[in-house]
Protein backbone atom coordinates (compact mmCIF):
# COMPACT_ATOMS: atom_id res chain seq x y z
CA UNK A 1 0.00 0.00 0.00
CA UNK A 2 2.73 2.10 0.99
CA UNK A 3 4.79 1.49 -2.55
CA UNK A 4 1.42 2.14 -4.66
CA UNK A 5 0.44 5.42 -2.17
CA UNK A 6 1.75 7.79 -4.91
CA UNK A 7 -0.97 7.03 -7.65
CA UNK A 8 -3.86 6.63 -5.15
CA UNK A 9 -5.47 10.30 -5.16
CA UNK A 10 -8.52 11.21 -3.29
CA UNK A 11 -11.59 8.92 -4.19
CA UNK A 12 -15.08 7.55 -2.91
CA UNK A 13 -12.90 4.17 -1.93
CA UNK A 14 -10.08 6.04 0.20
CA UNK A 15 -11.40 8.91 1.94
CA UNK A 16 -13.74 9.02 4.85
CA UNK A 17 -16.46 11.55 6.62
CA UNK A 18 -17.92 14.23 4.64
CA UNK A 19 -15.21 13.94 1.70
CA UNK A 20 -16.20 10.28 1.30
CA UNK A 21 -20.38 11.67 1.52
CA UNK A 22 -19.49 13.75 -1.37
CA UNK A 23 -18.02 10.91 -3.08
CA UNK A 24 -20.33 8.68 -2.88
CA UNK A 25 -23.29 11.48 -3.18
CA UNK A 26 -22.20 11.41 -7.35
CA UNK A 27 -23.29 8.00 -7.69
CA UNK A 28 -26.11 7.20 -5.39
CA UNK A 29 -29.48 8.16 -7.68
CA UNK A 30 -27.69 6.00 -10.66
CA UNK A 31 -27.46 3.10 -8.25
CA UNK A 32 -30.48 2.81 -6.48
CA UNK A 33 -32.36 -0.91 -6.10
CA UNK A 34 -35.33 0.17 -8.05
CA UNK A 35 -33.03 1.59 -11.17
CA UNK A 36 -30.58 -1.90 -11.09
CA UNK A 37 -34.63 -3.70 -11.35
CA UNK A 38 -35.24 -1.53 -14.21
CA UNK A 39 -32.08 -3.19 -15.81
CA UNK A 40 -33.42 -6.58 -15.00
CA UNK A 41 -35.37 -7.82 -18.86
CA UNK A 42 -32.26 -6.34 -20.14
CA UNK A 43 -29.99 -8.47 -17.92
CA UNK A 44 -31.78 -11.73 -18.76
CA UNK A 45 -31.83 -11.13 -22.60
CA UNK A 46 -28.11 -11.14 -23.02
CA UNK A 47 -28.50 -13.81 -20.59
CA UNK A 48 -30.59 -16.02 -22.86
CA UNK A 49 -28.76 -14.59 -26.22
CA UNK A 50 -25.06 -15.49 -24.38
CA UNK A 51 -26.63 -18.78 -23.45
CA UNK A 52 -28.09 -19.17 -26.92
CA UNK A 53 -24.79 -19.36 -28.49
CA UNK A 54 -23.07 -21.37 -25.78
CA UNK A 55 -25.98 -24.33 -26.94
CA UNK A 56 -25.45 -23.39 -31.09
CA UNK A 57 -21.50 -23.08 -30.85
CA UNK A 58 -18.68 -25.83 -29.61
CA UNK A 59 -18.85 -28.45 -27.04
CA UNK A 60 -17.01 -27.73 -24.71
CA UNK A 61 -16.78 -24.42 -24.27
CA UNK A 62 -14.80 -21.81 -21.90
CA UNK A 63 -17.53 -19.97 -19.44
CA UNK A 64 -15.61 -17.06 -19.02
CA UNK A 65 -15.07 -15.59 -22.57
CA UNK A 66 -18.86 -17.43 -23.25
CA UNK A 67 -21.09 -15.58 -20.57
CA UNK A 68 -19.21 -14.45 -16.69
CA UNK A 69 -17.43 -11.82 -18.97
CA UNK A 70 -19.73 -10.64 -21.51
CA UNK A 71 -22.68 -9.97 -19.19
CA UNK A 72 -21.66 -7.81 -16.67
CA UNK A 73 -18.92 -5.88 -18.84
CA UNK A 74 -22.39 -5.30 -21.58
CA UNK A 75 -23.88 -3.88 -18.74
CA UNK A 76 -21.73 -1.62 -17.13
CA UNK A 77 -20.89 -0.53 -20.65
CA UNK A 78 -24.99 0.33 -21.38
CA UNK A 79 -24.74 1.66 -17.97
CA UNK A 80 -21.76 3.76 -18.00
CA UNK A 81 -21.98 4.80 -21.72
CA UNK A 82 -18.71 2.79 -22.39
CA UNK A 83 -18.46 0.95 -26.12
CA UNK A 84 -18.25 -2.56 -25.79
CA UNK A 85 -16.46 -2.65 -28.62
CA UNK A 86 -13.16 -1.33 -26.07
CA UNK A 87 -13.73 -4.32 -23.57
CA UNK A 88 -10.39 -6.20 -24.55
CA UNK A 89 -8.71 -2.85 -23.19
CA UNK A 90 -10.67 -2.56 -19.84
CA UNK A 91 -10.42 -6.36 -19.42
CA UNK A 92 -6.42 -6.11 -19.92
CA UNK A 93 -6.31 -2.74 -17.46
CA UNK A 94 -8.42 -4.41 -14.67
CA UNK A 95 -6.36 -7.81 -14.30
CA UNK A 96 -3.35 -5.26 -13.61
CA UNK A 97 -5.56 -2.91 -11.37
CA UNK A 98 -6.63 -6.06 -9.53
CA UNK A 99 -3.24 -8.06 -9.25
CA UNK A 100 -1.82 -8.20 -5.98
CA UNK A 101 2.08 -8.35 -7.92
CA UNK A 102 1.84 -5.26 -9.76
CA UNK A 103 4.78 -2.80 -9.45
CA UNK A 104 4.35 1.14 -8.59
CA UNK A 105 5.28 1.55 -12.38
CA UNK A 106 2.93 -0.91 -13.95
CA UNK A 107 -0.41 0.64 -11.66
CA UNK A 108 0.85 4.09 -12.24
CA UNK A 109 0.76 3.43 -16.02
CA UNK A 110 -2.55 1.31 -15.92
CA UNK A 111 -4.69 4.06 -13.83
CA UNK A 112 -3.14 6.81 -16.13
CA UNK A 113 -4.27 4.77 -19.28
CA UNK A 114 -7.75 4.09 -17.48
CA UNK A 115 -8.47 7.90 -16.53
CA UNK A 116 -7.10 9.14 -20.25
CA UNK A 117 -9.64 6.75 -21.82
CA UNK A 118 -12.67 8.15 -19.53
CA UNK A 119 -11.27 11.18 -19.38
CA UNK A 120 -12.13 11.48 -23.52
CA UNK A 121 -15.35 9.47 -22.97
CA UNK A 122 -16.65 12.14 -20.23
CA UNK A 123 -15.67 14.91 -22.42
CA UNK A 124 -17.27 13.79 -25.56
CA UNK A 125 -20.45 13.39 -23.78
CA UNK A 126 -20.51 17.11 -22.33
CA UNK A 127 -20.82 18.21 -25.46
CA UNK A 128 -23.29 15.44 -26.74
CA UNK A 129 -24.89 13.85 -23.29
CA UNK A 130 -26.88 10.56 -23.30
CA UNK A 131 -28.44 8.74 -20.73
CA UNK A 132 -25.90 7.43 -18.98
CA UNK A 133 -23.73 7.68 -15.96
CA UNK A 134 -20.85 9.14 -17.32
CA UNK A 135 -23.01 11.64 -18.75
CA UNK A 136 -23.97 12.31 -15.45
CA UNK A 137 -20.37 12.94 -14.29
CA UNK A 138 -19.95 15.08 -17.47
CA UNK A 139 -23.27 16.99 -16.53
CA UNK A 140 -21.50 17.39 -12.36
CA UNK A 141 -18.20 18.64 -14.49
CA UNK A 142 -19.89 21.32 -16.17
CA UNK A 143 -22.38 22.71 -12.88
CA UNK A 144 -18.34 22.97 -10.90
CA UNK A 145 -19.42 20.22 -8.59
CA UNK A 146 -16.75 17.77 -9.66
CA UNK A 147 -13.40 18.33 -11.52
CA UNK A 148 -12.91 16.38 -14.54
CA UNK A 149 -10.12 14.78 -12.90
CA UNK A 150 -12.35 13.65 -10.30
CA UNK A 151 -14.95 12.79 -12.25
CA UNK A 152 -12.41 10.28 -14.18
CA UNK A 153 -11.31 8.49 -11.11
CA UNK A 154 -15.21 7.99 -9.97
CA UNK A 155 -15.95 6.41 -13.73
CA UNK A 156 -12.49 4.00 -13.49
CA UNK A 157 -13.47 2.58 -10.32
CA UNK A 158 -17.12 1.99 -11.75
CA UNK A 159 -15.50 0.42 -14.79
CA UNK A 160 -13.38 -1.84 -13.58
CA UNK A 161 -15.57 -2.82 -10.41
CA UNK A 162 -18.39 -3.14 -12.94
CA UNK A 163 -17.77 -6.01 -14.41
CA UNK A 164 -14.57 -8.01 -12.76
CA UNK A 165 -16.08 -8.99 -9.33
CA UNK A 166 -19.32 -10.30 -11.06
CA UNK A 167 -17.69 -11.85 -13.41
CA UNK A 168 -15.67 -14.23 -10.79
CA UNK A 169 -18.38 -14.91 -9.39
CA UNK A 170 -20.36 -16.50 -12.11
CA UNK A 171 -17.43 -18.56 -12.60
CA UNK A 172 -16.87 -19.38 -8.78
CA UNK A 173 -20.43 -19.65 -8.02
CA UNK A 174 -21.15 -22.04 -11.30
CA UNK A 175 -17.92 -24.25 -10.12
CA UNK A 176 -18.93 -24.31 -6.64
CA UNK A 177 -22.32 -25.09 -7.45
CA UNK A 178 -21.15 -27.95 -10.23
CA UNK A 179 -19.22 -29.31 -7.89
CA UNK A 180 -22.34 -29.67 -4.87
CA UNK A 181 -25.40 -31.85 -6.95
CA UNK A 182 -27.61 -32.17 -4.25
CA UNK A 183 -27.53 -28.22 -4.09
CA UNK A 184 -27.53 -27.88 -7.70
CA UNK A 185 -31.26 -30.52 -7.69
CA UNK A 186 -32.33 -27.93 -5.56
CA UNK A 187 -31.59 -24.63 -7.70
CA UNK A 188 -32.49 -26.36 -10.43
CA UNK A 189 -36.29 -26.98 -9.14
CA UNK A 190 -36.96 -23.75 -7.64
CA UNK A 191 -35.45 -21.59 -10.20
CA UNK A 192 -38.85 -20.04 -10.97
CA UNK A 193 -39.12 -19.20 -7.18
CA UNK A 194 -37.68 -15.82 -7.01
CA UNK A 195 -37.27 -15.57 -3.40
CA UNK A 196 -35.60 -18.71 -3.15
CA UNK A 197 -33.08 -17.60 -5.67
CA UNK A 198 -32.50 -14.15 -4.43
CA UNK A 199 -32.03 -16.35 -0.72
CA UNK A 200 -29.36 -18.90 -2.73
CA UNK A 201 -27.19 -15.81 -4.30
CA UNK A 202 -27.17 -14.47 -0.91
CA UNK A 203 -25.44 -17.96 0.35
CA UNK A 204 -23.48 -18.16 -2.62
CA UNK A 205 -21.90 -14.47 -1.74
CA UNK A 206 -21.17 -15.70 1.66
CA UNK A 207 -19.56 -18.94 1.08
CA UNK A 208 -16.96 -17.28 -2.05
CA UNK A 209 -16.67 -13.72 -0.36
CA UNK A 210 -14.88 -12.69 -3.51
CA UNK A 211 -12.51 -9.16 -2.29
CA UNK A 212 -10.33 -11.56 0.44
CA UNK A 213 -8.11 -8.52 1.10
CA UNK A 214 -9.86 -5.54 0.02
CA UNK A 215 -10.32 -3.71 3.27
CA UNK A 216 -6.96 -2.68 4.06
CA UNK A 217 -6.99 0.49 6.87
CA UNK A 218 -4.99 2.58 9.52
CA UNK A 219 -5.88 2.71 13.05
CA UNK A 220 -6.61 6.46 13.87
CA UNK A 221 -6.60 5.76 17.71
CA UNK A 222 -5.35 3.02 19.92
CA UNK A 223 -7.92 0.13 20.14
CA UNK A 224 -8.18 -3.22 22.00
CA UNK A 225 -9.55 -6.23 20.06
CA UNK A 226 -9.34 -9.72 21.34
CA UNK A 227 -7.00 -8.84 24.55
CA UNK A 228 -4.45 -7.21 21.74
CA UNK A 229 -3.87 -3.62 21.58
CA UNK A 230 -3.86 -2.87 17.72
CA UNK A 231 -1.99 0.95 18.32
CA UNK A 232 -3.19 4.53 15.85
CA UNK A 233 -0.56 4.51 12.70
CA UNK A 234 -0.67 0.56 12.47
CA UNK A 235 -2.26 -1.29 9.87
CA UNK A 236 -4.96 -3.54 9.89
CA UNK A 237 -6.07 -6.17 6.88
CA UNK A 238 -9.82 -6.85 7.84
CA UNK A 239 -10.13 -10.69 6.31
CA UNK A 240 -13.87 -10.15 4.87
CA UNK A 241 -14.08 -14.62 4.35
CA UNK A 242 -13.29 -15.15 7.58
CA UNK A 243 -15.97 -12.99 8.83
CA UNK A 244 -18.40 -14.60 6.64
CA UNK A 245 -17.31 -18.17 7.69
CA UNK A 246 -17.82 -17.41 11.74
CA UNK A 247 -19.35 -20.01 13.19
CA UNK A 248 -20.90 -17.63 15.37
CA UNK A 249 -22.78 -15.90 12.83
CA UNK A 250 -23.73 -18.53 10.43
CA UNK A 251 -23.85 -22.08 11.85
CA UNK A 252 -21.31 -24.74 9.83
CA UNK A 253 -20.09 -22.34 7.76
CA UNK A 254 -17.99 -24.17 5.31
CA UNK A 255 -21.93 -26.12 4.38
CA UNK A 256 -23.22 -24.37 1.47
CA UNK A 257 -26.60 -24.12 2.22
CA UNK A 258 -28.70 -22.44 -0.22
CA UNK A 259 -31.92 -22.34 2.21
CA UNK A 260 -29.59 -20.38 4.95
CA UNK A 261 -30.58 -16.88 5.41
CA UNK A 262 -27.44 -15.48 4.90
CA UNK A 263 -28.25 -11.87 4.03
CA UNK A 264 -26.03 -10.13 7.12
CA UNK A 265 -23.05 -11.40 5.24
CA UNK A 266 -19.95 -8.66 4.61
CA UNK A 267 -18.73 -9.81 0.77
CA UNK A 268 -20.31 -6.36 -0.19
CA UNK A 269 -18.17 -4.80 3.02
CA UNK A 270 -20.39 -2.95 5.33
CA UNK A 271 -21.08 0.89 6.90
CA UNK A 272 -20.12 3.77 4.46
CA UNK A 273 -18.07 2.09 2.04
CA UNK A 274 -20.12 -0.98 1.34
CA UNK A 275 -20.41 -1.51 -2.53
CA UNK A 276 -22.73 1.20 -4.11
CA UNK A 277 -23.04 -1.23 -7.28
CA UNK A 278 -24.04 -4.17 -4.90
CA UNK A 279 -27.84 -3.91 -6.67
CA UNK A 280 -26.87 -4.74 -9.91
CA UNK A 281 -24.51 -7.62 -8.91
CA UNK A 282 -27.11 -9.17 -6.91
CA UNK A 283 -29.74 -9.07 -10.18
CA UNK A 284 -27.05 -9.80 -12.48
CA UNK A 285 -26.07 -13.21 -10.04
CA UNK A 286 -29.79 -14.10 -9.73
CA UNK A 287 -30.53 -13.81 -13.35
CA UNK A 288 -27.31 -16.18 -14.27
CA UNK A 289 -28.21 -18.51 -11.41
CA UNK A 290 -31.76 -18.83 -12.07
CA UNK A 291 -31.74 -19.39 -16.18
CA UNK A 292 -28.33 -21.48 -16.72
CA UNK A 293 -28.38 -24.34 -14.94
CA UNK A 294 -32.71 -24.50 -16.15
CA UNK A 295 -31.69 -24.09 -19.61
CA UNK A 296 -28.33 -26.37 -19.96
CA UNK A 297 -29.46 -29.26 -17.16
CA UNK A 298 -26.94 -31.41 -17.88
CA UNK A 299 -24.04 -28.69 -17.74
CA UNK A 300 -20.67 -30.06 -15.97
CA UNK A 301 -17.23 -29.51 -15.77
CA UNK A 302 -14.70 -30.42 -18.45
CA UNK A 303 -11.45 -30.56 -15.86
CA UNK A 304 -10.83 -31.83 -12.33
CA UNK A 305 -11.55 -29.08 -9.80
CA UNK A 306 -7.26 -29.27 -9.20
CA UNK A 307 -6.88 -28.21 -12.78
CA UNK A 308 -8.37 -25.27 -12.41
CA UNK A 309 -5.86 -21.90 -12.02
CA UNK A 310 -7.88 -19.66 -9.37
CA UNK A 311 -6.73 -16.35 -9.13
CA UNK A 312 -4.38 -16.19 -6.02
CA UNK A 313 -2.58 -13.26 -7.36
CA UNK A 314 -5.63 -11.33 -7.12
CA UNK A 315 -7.23 -8.81 -5.01
CA UNK A 316 -10.60 -10.31 -6.28
CA UNK A 317 -10.94 -14.16 -6.41
CA UNK A 318 -11.89 -16.37 -9.07
CA UNK A 319 -11.07 -18.50 -11.86
CA UNK A 320 -9.31 -17.69 -15.17
CA UNK A 321 -10.54 -20.53 -17.34
CA UNK A 322 -13.72 -23.02 -16.75
CA UNK A 323 -13.99 -25.08 -19.43
CA UNK A 324 -17.63 -26.41 -19.15
CA UNK A 325 -19.29 -29.12 -21.15
CA UNK A 326 -23.29 -30.63 -21.44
Amino acid sequence: MKAHAGEMQPSINNTDGEEHSRWRRMLTSSFTRRRMEKLRPAIQQITDDLIDQMLAGPNPIELNEALALPLPSLMICELLGVPYEDHEFFHRHAGVTNSVNKTPEEAAETIAELRRYISQLINAKMGEPAEDLLSDLGTRVKDAELTLDEASRLGLILLVAGHDTSANMITLGTALMLQNEEQLAVLREQSDDSKFVTNAVEELLRYLTLPHLLARRAVIDDIEFDGETIRAGEGVIVSLPAANWDAEAFPEPGKLDLTRTSSHHLAFGWGPHQCVGQQLARIELHVVFSTLFRRIPTLRLDADISELKFKEDSQAYGIYELPVAW
